[in-house]
């Protein structure tokens, strides 16, 4: 059993290695700047719901108010470089940090609540968060902040004539993303969130300490979700509060492991891979006509998943058969 769980353990490793590799390429085979484009949100979005993965998908917290660290991510990189010239790579790290210690202040009171409630409640802070920032003078309001560019700058994280070193900057934290997961799935805490997902009653009786693993992955989760945030507002050059901090992007973190297979190593970078693009190409080619066709694409998409894979996309390459009636 040892010597399996080694070994699956050295494949996933080596198999995310391979997919790493791999994409590396593709931007040098792809020159279009709008594939490019859909590439970079792609892997974005697949560390974005890696990371929300931690929280909802392993410990069984859903949340579908993580737009409010992506935004606080986002406006702590602006704000550090427009107002006092810190270069963003700071600015990404304080907003991952800023959004570590806002996700267990809010947990204190909100890890109390179960099941829908607790989802409402998360639904419900990050629209005030947001309500707060559109009338936050200081933080440019609803009109928001546009980032100066300075030429192509590694120092300064800005690119405005290549998308090639954001594509990679986003590989290299969706990478990160999918390795700290892959760490903690078998690790103490994993194997804690795991048990306080199916029965936090029972974990608790077996010397679980239910509360700290809550604050510990909602540390973790939001953390990431910030840095993701932090370079969202670099990529773009301007953010505003409907535009980091709308409920689109909870949702889309959500869907994108839930279609993929929420709870798994690999689901996210499935659901996302699949989602975005789909998302992306539908509202560019067929949204802008005002029939909503592209919705409709889009829904019907996460309708039909839904009911044929019910456990997501990550199950068609599950080893497991079906118990027989």
């Amino acid at each position: 059993m040892d010597q399996n769980f080694a070994k699956r353990r050295r494949r996933e490793l080596l198999t995310a290695a391979m997919l790493v590799a791999a994409a590396a390429v593709v931007p040098l085979l792809v020159k279009d700047a709008y594939y490019q484009n859909i590439m970079v949100l792609t892997l974005m979005y697949a560390a974005l719901s890696q990371s929300w993965n931690i929280l909802s998908g392993y410990c069984g917290q859903i949340s579908l108010g993580h737009a409010l660290y992506f935004g606080l991510g986002a406006y702590t990189t602006a704000l550090l470089f427009t107002k006092f010239g810190v270069l963003p790579w700071f600015g990404m790290l304080g907003g991952g940090v800023i959004s570590a210690v806002m996700a267990m202040a809010l947990g204190y009171p909100c890890f109390r609540l179960r099941g829908h409630y607790f989802v409402i409640a998360t639904i419900v802070i990050a629209e005030t968060a947001l309500l707060l920032v559109q009338n936050w003078d200081w933080a440019g309001a609803a009109l928001g902040i546009t980032i100066p560019m300075h030429g192509d700058n590694w120092l300064t994280f800005q690119f405005p004539r290549s998308k090639l070193p954001y594509f990679y900057f986003a590989l290299v934290l969706a990478a990160v993303a999918w390795f700290v997961t892959w760490w903690l799935e078998d690790s103490k805490w994993g194997f804690w969130w795991r048990a306080v997902k199916d029965n936090p009653e029972a974990a608790e009786s077996l010397g679980v300490v239910v509360f700290n693993s809550k604050m510990g992955a909602a540390a973790v989760s939001a953390f990431f979700v910030a840095v993701g945030g932090g370079f969202y507002a670099q990529f773009v050059s301007y953010i505003d509060p409907e535009s980091v901090m709308g409920f689109q992007f909870s949702l889309k973190m959500a869907l994108a492991a839930v279609l993929g297979g929420i709870g798994t190593l690999w689901g996210p970078l499935l659901g996302a891979a699949i989602l975005i693009p789909i998302s992306e190409l539908t509202s560019s080619h067929i949204g802008g006509s005002g029939r909503g066709v592209d919705l409709i694409v889009y829904g019907s998409l996460i309708v039909l998943i839904s009911l044929a894979r019910p456990q997501g996309l990550v199950s068609l390459f599950s080893r497991k058969k079906a118990p027989a009636r």
